[in-house]
């Protein structure tokens, strides 16, 4: 394997001067790669086997918003379309849905117009979005994911734009392996980030990752990735320097400062910023909680104080083979000022804080299977203590109740709050024992409010959580739905990873709402008066 530097001259010198931008302020100006489009498509095409066939079978470009993907995407097709001297080329433009479709071929569409030489050789026919090549019955054409279920793909190429919000991987599966017949066929992927990681996308995100450490060895794989990491700040202008290869001439900086201030100021727009702008793999669509709020309610547990105070528990049960949470809430009335009334009396200002208190079982037999499948430190919190796991293949939901009796000998429980819908003989068990169980359901009337309710509370820094991090793992992956009243309630579908420990706390805070509130004498006001 080797690169010819003619064959990479070739693709540079297809995109530089037979193609044309078609949009803003770049419109009918020759597509002048950047350099580091130039560098990938260089290695792409100009990297070459010893029979003259390309080397790359699939590339893997992950790139933000605004750094010209589609035309890129489109360039690309047209390439394969046209110069691959390929006879009878069938290349394919996928996409999510028919409008995520159109996009590139519009693109290609527009720059096939513009363009003297394509013009020639090619013919467009809008009505089915197709470009062919009648001189080699060649063809490109858009299709979205519900394509899937047709037959007779035989792809040359393929273009797949914004892999993330592919629905499934079922279309990508079909014209993969519709290519078998083909000399040097071409997956070209190109997409931002996305925040479902259970998806084709993440997968390919994940696979270009390991190639591009050299975990993997594939040398028909090449990754392109452009992102920021976990830990890197969003709000910082030097990441989006380092992840936004195209950053000055698109998008613009100031363009990306506008974005970010408005990040700062809606909390929902974060994950749709760090998305789009920074190629940042976010844990749920919106956010609703930022983790940083989370983090400043991280003050240490005086675990000794909290004997024999009173609490309320969210009891998660989840599945037999899940997670299963319970989490204490310790109310406590916290003094933050004082006062002078009329009479010139002193009195205090108090502020409700509620201390946290999380515990966390699983399955003990699927422990390591489940942090090597979930890129979880399962195992490394059951060594550190914060997950117990049980013995066997299934939770064993005797030492959930074990527990519960030894918290009853230390606290005072008022009341544990479980999911009425997955009431279990442990609930019976609970409550023969002596303990109170209430059920909660799950849908907005019972859950908006102290949903609400725990978000006010994590703003206004009343929560004391002690930093568990498998609680706080849970924070970052909450995922709220809402109704057209404004309701809202935790969504365990849509956050991809789980967050039964936030439903618990969630449960418990509304055990805690319609707690009896004591009554004041009217002493403690006003003072014992005598005749």
């Amino acid at each position: 394997m080797t690169w010819n530097r003619q064959a990479a001259i070739r693709a540079l010198s297809f995109f530089e001067a037979r193609l044309v931008h078609c949009d803003g302020e770049w419109a009918d100006k020759p597509f002048v790669l950047l350099p580091w489009q130039r560098g990938f498509i260089s290695e792409l095409f100009g990297t070459l086997n010893d029979d003259g066939t390309r080397q790359y079978r699939t590339c893997y470009v992950e790139v933000p918003r605004k750094n010209g993907k589609s035309e890129l995407g489109a360039g690309v097709a047209l390439y394969l379309l046209t110069e691959d001297d390929e006879p009878g080329a069938q290349v394919y433009g996928a996409a999510g849905d028919k409008d995520q479709a159109s996009i590139v071929y519009r693109v290609a569409s527009e720059m096939v117009k513009r363009s003297p030489y394509l013009s020639g050789k090619c013919k467009i026919i809008d009505s089915t979005k197709r470009i062919i090549v009648p001189s080699t019955a060649s063809f490109y054409r858009a299709i979205p994911a519900d394509a899937a279920t047709s037959h007779g793909f035989n792809a040359s190429g393929t273009v797949v734009d914004e892999v993330h919000v592919q629905p499934n991987r079922k279309l990508i599966d079909v014209l993969t392996s519709s290519m078998g017949a083909r000399r040097q066929p071409l997956t070209f992927y190109i997409t931002t980030a996305g925040y479902d990681r259970h998806s084709i996308c993440w997968e390919l995100h994940d696979y270009a990752g390991k190639v591009k450490s050299g975990v993997i060895d594939d040398p028909t794989f090449l990754p392109v990735l452009y992102g920021a990491g976990e830990e890197d700040a969003w709000d910082d202008p030097e990441i989006w320097k380092k992840v936004n290869p195209s950053l000055g001439v698109t998008p613009k900086l100031s363009f990306l400062e506008q974005e970010c201030r408005r990040a700062r100021e809606t909390p929902a727009f974060e994950n749709t910023f760090r998305r789009l702008y920074l190629n940042q793999w976010t844990k749920q669509e919106t956010r609703w909680l930022r983790l940083g709020a989370w983090d400043a309610c991280n003050v240490a547990l005086d675990m000794g104080a909290l004997a024999g105070r009173e609490c309320y528990a969210g009891l998660d049960l989840a599945s037999t083979t899940d997670i299963a949470a319970l989490v204490l809430v310790f109310p406590r009335e916290e003094q933050v000022g004082e006062v002078e009334d009329d009479d010139g009396v002193t009195q205090a200002i108090t502020r409700t804080v509620y201390d946290v208190l999380p515990f966390f079982w699983v399955p003990g037999d699927s422990i390591l299977e489940r942090s090597q499948r979930d890129r979880v430190p399962y195992d490394q919190w059951v060594k550190q203590g914060f997950i117990q796991a049980t013995e066997g293949n299934v939770i064993d939901y005797k030492a959930i109740e074990a527990k519960l009796d030894d918290l009853a000998q230390t606290y005072f429980i008022h009341e544990i709050g479980f999911d009425r819908w997955g009431a279990t003989q442990l609930t019976q068990d609970l409550q023969d024992g002596g303990l109170e169980v209430a059920p909660i359901g799950q849908g907005f009337a019972s859950m908006s409010a102290p949903t609400k309710e725990l978000l006010n509370l994590v703003l206004g820094k009343r929560i004391v959580h002690g930093g568990n991090p498998v609680l706080r793992w849970m924070a970052d992956n909450m995922v709220v739905s809402t109704d057209p009243a404004g309701n809202i309630k935790p969504n365990k579908a849509k956050s991809t990873e789980k967050i039964d420990g936030m439903v618990a706390l969630i449960m418990a805070i509304e055990r805690v709402s319609r707690a009896p509130k004591p009554k004041r004498s009217v002493y403690e006001d006003h003072g014992l008066e005598s005749a």
